[in-house]
């Protein structure tokens, strides 16, 4: 099912390189490997990887430095970089390089699997770069990025995980437990509260009167609603 699909790993750890890289083999994809920044740029521009799993310490240069140069050349495919501390997901979440997602160290193996069968099922059904459109808005979700009415405005990557999740299930009321599982995950220490802030900074973006929502609606006592047809 999945031999025409392309991923750069980029990590230069060389025994979680080879352990990864056997196991996506494995599973029918075709992989490309780089130890350092240089050469991923090189392989991702040349190449044009589905898929870039992008480590974020990298000898040499960061792994933010090498998604920001790469997209800057047009490279629009997904970018899902691998971190190992909860600083740097706070540095993904506030600069936006044009990373697509992000998974922690050390993961399971079987997650990482999940995690890239799910975006290649919905980004790679369609031969240009997934878009969601709705009123004056556009969604990117590969570049987490929305233009509304011509303008673009930057998500963080929760923020756009949440976005894609409601454009995807349009006007099916979405309990806050099955989101908060979508958005961060299984082992997440989340809680409702931190849901919500999301979803007021997400309104701000998108609504054009926040305070009365026109897309994101809530359903008391349940979760949330995004209505549009």
């Amino acid at each position: 099912m999945n031999t025409e699909i392309k991923i750069a790993l980029v990590e230069d750890d060389e025994n979680l390189r080879f352990l990864v890289a056997e196991r996506l083999a494995t599973e029918g994809y075709k992989v490309l490997e780089a130890a350092n920044g240089k050469d991923a740029e090189k392989i991702i521009l040349e190449n044009i990887p589905d898929i870039v799993l992008l480590d974020w310490m990298l000898p040499g240069q960061q792994g933010s430095e090498v998604c920001a140069n790469v997209r800057e050349k047009g490279f629009d495919k997904l970018v899902i970089m691998m971190t190992a501390k909860a600083q740097d997901i706070d540095k993904i979440e506030a600069y936006n390089f044009g990373v697509s997602d992000y998974i922690t160290k050390p993961f399971n193996m079987d997650v990482l699997v999940a995690m890239i069968d799910n975006k290649i099922k919905f980004s790679l059904n369609s031969d240009k770069s997934e878009i969601h459109r709705f009123a004056d808005m556009e969604h990117h979700p590969n570049t987490h990025l929305l233009v509304k009415a011509g303008r673009k405005v930057e998500l963080t990557i929760l923020e756009n995980r949440i976005l894609l999740y409601f454009l995807k299930n349009r006007n099916k009321v979405i309990n806050r437990e099955e989101l908060m599982m979508e958005v961060w995950g299984y082992n997440a220490d989340v809680n409702t509260r931190t849901l919500d802030m999301h979803i007021v900074r997400l309104r701000k973006k998108i609504e054009n009167n926040p305070d009365s929502p026109q897309y994101l609606q809530t359903v008391r006592g349940v979760g949330y609603k995004f209505a549009y047809e």
